[in-house]
């Protein structure tokens, strides 16, 4: 849990509900909604864009007429959305939900953009584009893993938490290391919450490592059941967007595109969805195991976990008035 302070009592109430992708967390959530005053707020940087909506088991319509969503469909896939941008966002959205007399509940698993929330974001440096193409040339000579080891003697804490994949991340961590002098680490902890305002709690949902590995696969077999494949080559054929784009660069999205590209069978590209789903959950599971700050609840424990939300929210009253 997050540490309200002396005066918590008296402060709006946030919910957060984070995990691995395919744990469930929207279960959980509609099934509170249904019973507790409390409007969803998705924290999800696929779900923010028009268009992807099988691929990120986004809510249907019918569900996000009769339970409030909020923070999905804000953009365009040809747009890039930041956890900035979320910040301004979420902070809106749960002023809005507090003044109807409801608490917010934010449900997600792009845990950048809930570290965002709870820590704050650093004042970094605009992109230096000469630079940047530097580091390009130089990863493509050397591979994004050799700019990850050079990360990791520069700043070994954002070293242990961005993927030796991650290209975008690797590249602005070097980027402020170069042009600021200080590691991006020690910028980003010089922050204060956006969040201390309001009661915080936080859970995280930590299934077993074997279910949530067959969980991925029976969700991608549902979702191309559904359609998948023709979402992506509907969102391909609109002509303005790459596999360079921040949206096309979503698990799933991606390796599906790489297939409308014939760069290599449908099988395969299903295939190398469900690997790269599953290598984003156990990055999401790294992540959680260092998390000291929440409360740890396992799938068994849905029913309680509801009745100590609903019993938690009766007790303050009218949550934010």
């Amino acid at each position: 849990m997050v540490p309200g302070g002396a005066n918590s009592a008296a402060r709006p109430p946030v919910l957060i509900l984070a995990g691995p992708t395919g744990a469930g967390k929207t279960d959980w959530a509609i099934e509170l909604a249904e019973r507790a005053p409390v409007e969803i707020v998705s924290v999800d940087s696929a779900m923010v864009y028009r268009g992807l909506d099988i691929g990120t088991a986004k809510p249907s319509p019918q569900l996000r007429a009769r339970i409030a969503h909020h923070l999905i469909d804000l953009c365009d896939p040809a747009e890039s959305y930041s956890a900035g941008r979320f910040v301004h966002d979420a902070l809106r959205a749960i002023g809005e939900i507090h003044a109807r007399g409801r608490a917010p509940l934010l449900v997600g698993g792009t845990l950048l953009y809930v570290r965002a929330l709870l820590d704050g974001l650093a004042t970094l440096p605009p992109a230096a584009p000469e630079l940047r193409r530097d580091l390009d040339a130089r990863a493509a000579a050397l591979g994004w893993p050799a700019l990850h080891a050079e990360l990791a003697r520069l700043d070994p804490l954002a070293a242990a938490r961005i993927s030796v994949n991650d290209s975008q991340r690797i590249q602005r961590a070097l980027e402020v290391c170069y042009t600021t002098g200080e590691p991006i680490s020690r910028l980003q902890r010089a922050t204060a919450s956006p969040l201390a305002a309001f009661t915080v709690r936080y859970w995280l949902l930590e299934p077993e490592r074997a279910v949530l590995k067959e969980r991925i696969a029976r969700r991608f077999d549902a979702m191309m059941a559904a359609g998948f494949l023709d979402e992506v080559r509907r969102l391909r054929d609109r002509g303005d967007l790459t596999a360079a784009h921040p949206s096309m660069r979503a698990v799933g999205y991606r390796q599906l595109w790489g297939h409308l590209e014939g760069r290599f069978s449908l099988e395969e590209g299903m295939r190398r969805a469900v690997v790269a789903t599953r290598q984003l959950a156990k990055r999401q599971l790294t992540w959680m195991r260092a998390e000291r700050r929440a409360e740890r609840v396992e799938p068994a424990s849905r029913a309680s976990w509801n009745k100590d939300i609903c019993h938690s929210l009766a007790a303050v009253g009218s949550p934010g008035r």
